[in-house]
C-alpha cells in the first residue's frame, strides 16, 4: 500500500480508463471541446453522448476545470 494514495477526482481515473477504454486525456478533450458550458452541462455531455456514469463524468469534469483554472 502506498503512503500517498490518490484522492479526489483523480482516484476515479484508473476505473474510468478501464471501463470506457480511453485515456483520461481523451475525456478531458471532450470536456474542453464543450467549453464554455457549465459544470453540469459538461457532465451531461459525457453521460448522454458517451454513456459515462454520473460519478465518473463528474470526476473528469471537476478535475479538468480545476486543471484549467476554471473552478
Amino acid at each position: 500500500m502506498t503512503d500517498n494514495p490518490v484522492k479526489g477526482p483523480a482516484s476515479y481515473f484508473p476505473s474510468i480508463e478501464k471501463t470506457y477504454g480511453h485515456p483520461i486525456s481523451h475525456w478531458q478533450q471532450i470536456v474542453r471541446d464543450g467549453y464554455p458550458a457549465r459544470h453540469m452541462e459538461l457532465v451531461a455531455i459525457l453521460k448522454d453522448a458517451h454513456g459515462m456514469g454520473h460519478g465518473h463524468a463528474n470526476a473528469v469534469v471537476a478535475y479538468t476545470l480545476a486543471q484549467d483554472g476554471l473552478k
